[in-house]
């Protein structure tokens, strides 16, 4: 047996070189040629998602009423899951994003809110500004100066909310690219 030209102590035959001896370099130009030929016809550049923007860190805020807020907010999160329904105010027959407030509110605490989350919007109670929100607050949601959506802060920039049709009550980031573009507001509920 003779050695491999360049592997010291390898006693196995060097490889046969084939009829072509072509360096890896041609080849892989070669190929690349091809498949660019094989393409033909205008090349368009597609744009990639836009850049993630950084989590904002949400301070955590005490609530003017704890144990309100508390009641609030559980009830709120055993309802994650529950079907949406336009107009619908149960979880026996699915919520609307104001029907979910209203029946969170009016089950845990006796507390009749207006039925529409432009009313809602209007309802008593301070704005508040996004960094002072506390569990419990209501979000609004909207464009043009008009609300169209409505869910409940539960901290850490989150809040629970029945979205749309064929979806159900979850789960959201304030800081989600949609919901951020629409954000337009906060009221304090809980006294």
């Amino acid at each position: 047996m003779t050695k491999a030209a360049h592997y010291p102590g390898n006693t196995a035959p060097a490889p046969a070189r084939g009829p072509w001896p072509l360096p890896a370099a041609v080849l892989a130009a070669a190929l690349c040629g091809l498949l660019a030929a094989c393409s033909g016809g205008k090349q368009t550049v597609r744009r990639g998602p836009p850049p993630a923007q950084p989590a904002r860190v949400w301070p955590h805020v005490a609530p003017d009423n704890p144990e309100a807020a508390n009641a609030v907010l559980m009830r709120a999160f055993s309802l994650v899951g529950t079907p949406y329904r336009y107009g619908g105010n149960t979880p026996e027959g699915g919520f609307d994003c104001s029907g979910l407030v209203n029946y969170v509110y009016r089950d845990m605490l006796a507390l009749n809110l207006p039925r529409t989350s432009r009313d809602l919007a209007g309802y008593q109670g301070p704005r508040i500004d996004p960094m002072r929100l506390a569990g419990g607050d209501l979000v609004f949601f909207g464009s043009a100066g008009n609300v169209s959506h409505v869910g409940i802060y539960v901290g850490e920039g989150r809040f629970v909310h029945a979205p749309s049709s064929g979806g159900t009550v979850r789960l959201d980031r304030l800081d989600g690219p949609y919901w951020r573009d629409h954000y337009s507001g906060a009221k304090r509920i809980l006294k």
